[in-house]
């Protein structure tokens, strides 16, 4: 969970301290963010391809193939990282047509390019800690990612504002900023990785010794799926913040901190998710299928306990919590509205992210990332749409289309896996019968 976090602390941070410098720099990062961190969770998804492959391997105990499923996965997001980072090249020469505020955009452009240019490393990076995460080894990707956050926040500090000498560089000091501490992360990992005596056994290499197109289309049948589920549910965000450009700077802003705020609690779910998606497909290779629905259900009970928590804490603290970005009473007295309602949500959000996880340790990628298409852009978005413009209710319109396509993907991603794995529980032991007959 803290290593999730810490995919999503960075922006935390640096809409935190960009917040400082006023409304509308916070509503350039939010813009230029909006954009990034869909291409991004592709990237991640398109990385967690070799993750249940690589749990069911060892839960076989198949040391060659794991070797083999790394290098092949790195060439996959290196490939995936350009492809993502000239897609973001071009729509950014695309932001003036999508009717932002003229002043935002000029701010956030240089911004969006500069964070782009962390793709590479970042995938990279989650090549190595994806393969140790399947191994169930979670701790060390976590303490880099928490290390290379606080280098995040001191050099936010430094370029934002020109301390030690520097100059001041505003906005695009933060991204500076996140480009610099994700290559840090990508070389501290794969230093790891390579260099620890844990991962010898398996003959790592950075090169694909005899490729192998099956296995490549194993690793994109998860991942690609996977790639497009995170994209169904970001892009519906980020498409809310376009919307709220539409209504104004503040209505931007406020939206930035609240679902910065949310993302902070979703990532760690995904983390919840992870840990599912890890058990399920382990317990699968085993042939344990009596524990591989038990683990999954446990998720379900700890995120529920866990996002409940958050949801508290965010309609308890709703005030308080958006003055840690800004001070603009405005914004503030928007972004708490928002955070009720982001509370609501809490529970549907974590039920349907670790819903995600654990059918894709089943390795059932098709038919949820159908789910999450349907929720979100044929009726949480439209919906979202209506209610702000047509009915009136403006900002809070648009996340409450968004809290209703999050329920709906909860409910059905739950009863599938609930379906499957029940399904599945009672076809082993007909299997076992008929292999004793034979």
């Amino acid at each position: 969970m803290l290593s999730q976090l810490g995919q999503v602390s960075v922006g935390v941070a640096d809409s935190m301290m960009v917040g400082r410098l006023g409304a509308l720099p916070l509503a350039a990062a939010s813009l230029g963010n909006s954009i990034f961190f869909v291409l991004m969770m592709f990237g991640i998804g398109i990385s967690m391809g070799i993750t249940p492959l690589i749990s069911v391997a060892d839960g076989k105990g198949k040391t060659k193939r794991i070797a083999s499923l790394f290098s092949h996965g790195l060439w996959i997001n290196v490939a995936t990282s350009i492809l993502l980072t000239l897609i973001v090249l071009g729509l950014s020469q695309g932001l003036h047509f999508l009717n932002q505020p003229d002043e935002v955009v000029v701010l956030a452009i240089p911004y969006l390019l500069i964070i782009t240019a962390s793709l590479v490393p970042m995938m990279v990076f989650q090549t190595f800690k994806q393969m140790a995460e399947g191994l169930s080894q979670t701790k060390q990707a976590m303490y880099i990612t928490i290390f290379c956050n606080v280098i995040n926040v001191f050099l936010n500090w430094v370029l934002i504002w020109g301390y030690l000498g520097a100059p001041a560089l505003g906005l695009n000091g933060a991204g500076w900023a996140t480009l610099i501490s994700r290559v840090l992360m990508m070389v501290m990992m794969g230093g790891y990785v390579f260099y620890s005596q844990r991962y010898r056994k398996f003959h790592l290499s950075l090169t694909i010794r005899n490729a192998s197109l099956p296995m490549l289309a194993r690793i994109l049948k998860i991942g690609v799926p996977t790639g497009f589920q995170f994209i169904f549910e970001v892009s519906a965000f980020s498409a809310a913040a376009i919307m709220m450009g539409w209504i104004g700077v503040n209505a931007l802003a406020g939206h930035q901190i609240a679902l910065n705020l949310a993302s902070i609690s979703y990532m760690m779910a995904t983390g919840l998710a992870t840990a599912g998606m890890i058990r399920v497909s382990n317990q699968i290779g085993k042939g344990n299928i009596k524990a591989m629905r038990e683990a999954g259900m446990v998720v379900f009970g700890m995120v529920i306990v866990f996002m409940f928590s958050a949801a508290v804490l965010f309609i308890g603290a709703r005030f308080y919590l958006p003055t840690l970005y800004i001070d603009d009473p405005e914004v503030i007295a928007l972004s708490a509205s928002l955070l009720i309602i982001a509370g609501l949500f809490q529970l549907s959000d974590g039920v349907q992210v670790v819903g995600l996880g654990v059918l894709r340790g089943m390795e059932d990628v098709k038919v949820p990332t159908f789910v999450t298409l349907m929720a979100y852009w044929i009726l949480g978005l439209p919906l979202g749409y209506l209610f702000a413009f047509e009915l009136g209710m403006e900002e809070k319109g648009i996340w409450y289309g968004l809290l209703i396509g999050l329920s709906i993907t909860a409910l059905l991603l739950f009863y599938r896996f609930h379906t499957l794995s029940k399904k599945r529980l009672l076809e082993k032991p007909i299997v076992s019968k008929q292999v004793s007959i034979l």
